[in-house]
């Protein structure tokens, strides 16, 4: 297969995974490893994470109703905690390899989960890494974010508006993401789907189905 696009995860791919930052928090807080995935695991369509990330509810309230939802499975942990830890450290070899496709011919875009606040997809924290990420976001052919589409991953229409946008088929396309749960659409699709577990590994595959040196 001659692939003509390759689409992006932005958080846990392009920088490094949030469920990082997530784990140093609970180790913090004293709470159980994974407790924020467990709790944004359960009605994972209809949870507050879900619904901010497709900006139905602002800062305010998910901040309220995470914390209820981490009541009901026994903790103390408000959503604002959550959020302010949010951002992952850029991979440089990964921006390395968005402008090597870029280089080569390749069309790129982003699809990314995010919610309607902080500054830019992955929630920077600071205006240096605000800056940062809008000068990896200037790259992309084109980006989808949920918060601003409200349609968010694993929702197949999401990737079906990212083929439209770059006008490919989805068979022409590679897509990564940490999430194998959002690289199960993909795959349906008839895309070529990485998941990835290291920017090394992911560089590494990635180079494989394009038979392309990479970073």
């Amino acid at each position: 297969m001659i692939y003509t696009s390759v689409i992006f995860d932005f958080g846990g791919v392009i920088t490094a995974s949030p469920f990082e930052a997530f784990n140093r928090l609970e180790e913090q807080r004293g709470l159980p490893r994974d407790f924020v995935r467990r709790v944004n695991a359960a009605d994972p369509d209809a949870n507050a994470w879900a619904r901010f990330e497709r900006a139905e509810i602002d800062a305010a309230t998910f901040d309220a109703l995470f914390a209820a939802e981490a009541r009901a499975l026994g903790h103390e942990l408000e959503g604002q905690a959550v959020l302010a830890v949010l951002a992952g450290a850029v991979r440089p070899a990964m921006v390395a390899a968005l402008d090597t496709l870029k280089g080569k011919g390749f069309a790129i875009g982003c699809i990314t989960n995010n919610v309607p606040s902080g500054k830019g997809a992955g929630m920077a924290r600071s205006e240096d890494m605000a800056r940062e990420i809008a000068a990896i976001l200037a790259r992309f052919d084109h980006v989808i974010e949920s918060s601003k589409v409200g349609v968010r991953k694993p929702d197949p229409a999401i990737y079906r508006m990212m083929c439209a946008a770059l006008d490919v088929e989805p068979a022409r396309c590679i897509y990564l993401d940490d999430l194998g749960i959002n690289c199960k659409p993909a795959a349906m699709l008839g895309m070529h789907a990485i998941k990835v577990t290291s920017g090394e590994q992911a560089l590494a595959d990635l180079s494989a189905a394009l038979d392309l040196p990479l970073p």
